[in-house]
């Protein structure tokens, strides 16, 4: 979930013909123990479908599938490698019994539809009976819905309108009226401040909702004209936007922070022509690419000159290339630590973070996060 990942998919909507079950009803189901104490761990995963053998699945409370998608009214598989990738997913819940495994609506230019969708009943009642369909039919536990963004400009050229904010909460209670208690609800949440404020009715959406998602990643985004820290952990004078400050904004709203899943970046953002002054950063440049994490180090090694520096105020890595003026901002080891470190400390929901496939095999970020849950 996102503002500007690189790594969303972009589907034609193509409805996978299903033969569905009879199962129990979703609000019948038996909640799951979590696997761990402490804050919640969450990934997305977006790609081919998995092999759990490459990724540490133990560590993890759930997985999102990102994402589907609408066809019509209905949520949607785009295709029949999405259906095997769903179904591997499931599958390893046989492994791992307490991972629950959660579909995704939208995601980064993924959501043209929703708002013309979502704004009557019959819409919002056509899909949420759809998700019920294909819930009951993969056995998957939860939906997170990643529209990008109800009530202010996301995607380019797609519709959004005042009245999605209201809408959204519509939708959710359509949900949860559909699905039964035991059935998990999530959201994608934008971290930058216009999202917080102008976007979701937050009284009226939490109590229904399991968990938000907060995208606390992309504040510096592939848009942006300048550098900077595109996933900080703190503000600092020169950038209100970080996880810190979304999180005390929603607290200050009421919302709970058992509820809050703060996000981390598996991936890098890189500028170049960047400005020398202050090693590029809060610098002007031109966005260049981005970068997994499970292939930075070989793209520093490309691009010699790189040092790496630490932000001691946003607690946030960045790295400088003053041959080639090129600038890049990630998340790594220590501050992946921290940021789990904070989701204990203040008692959150759990961290998140996107996605699986951007992390090494050994050593990663889901290690660390793992390793730092358990205090080690």
């Amino acid at each position: 979930m996102k503002i500007l990942s690189p790594f969303h998919k972009l589907f034609l909507p193509l409805l996978v013909g299903l033969s569905f079950v009879a199962c129990q009803p979703a609000e019948e189901k038996t909640a799951t123990p979590p696997a761990t104490t402490g804050p919640k761990v969450i990934a997305y995963y977006s790609g081919q479908p998995i092999n759990g053998e490459d990724y540490q699945i133990h560590a993890l409370d759930q997985i999102i599938h990102s994402f589907c998608h609408l066809k019509g009214n209905k949520l949607a598989v785009d295709n029949a490698e999405d259906t095997t990738a769903i179904e591997k997913l499931v599958a390893l819940k046989t492994t791992y019994p307490s991972l629950k495994i959660l579909l995704s609506l939208g995601g980064w230019g993924g959501c043209e539809t929703c708002s013309d969708v979502f704004s009557s009943d019959a819409g919002r009642k056509e899909f949420a009976e759809s998700v019920k369909e294909l819930s009951l039919h993969f056995n998957t536990d939860g939906l997170d819905l990643d529209w990008e963004y109800p009530a202010i400009s996301g995607y380019p050229n797609h519709v959004y309108k005042p009245e999605d904010k209201h809408n959204f909460t519509l939708l959710v209670k359509e949900l949860r009226e559909t699905m039964g208690e035991n059935f998990i609800i999530s959201f994608a949440a934008g971290g930058f401040e216009k999202f917080l404020v102008e976007s979701v009715e937050w009284d009226q959406v939490m109590p229904l909702v399991d968990n938000v998602n907060l995208m606390t990643y992309d504040l510096i985004n592939g848009n942006s004209p300048s550098t900077g820290h595109h996933t900080a952990l703190f503000p600092n004078d020169r950038q209100i936007e970080s996880t810190d400050h979304a999180v005390k904004f929603l607290d200050s709203l009421g919302v709970p922070k058992s509820k809050m899943v703060i996000g981390a970046a598996f991936y890098a953002r890189v500028w170049e022509k960047v400005s020398p002054e202050n090693r590029g950063l809060y610098q002007p440049g031109t966005f260049k690419q981005s970068v997994r994490y499970n292939n930075l180090e070989s793209f520093f090694q490309e691009n010699a000159g790189f040092v790496t520096y630490w932000d001691s105020i946003t607690h946030a890595p960045y790295a400088w290339n003053a041959e080639k003026q090129m600038f890049a901002t990630f998340d790594d080891i220590r501050s992946i630590a921290e940021k789990t470190r904070y989701a204990a400390d203040n008692q959150l929901g759990g961290i998140m973070f996107w996605q699986l496939s951007g992390d090494k095999n050994q050593g990663g970020l889901l290690e660390t996060i793992h390793l730092t849950k358990s205090g080690n």
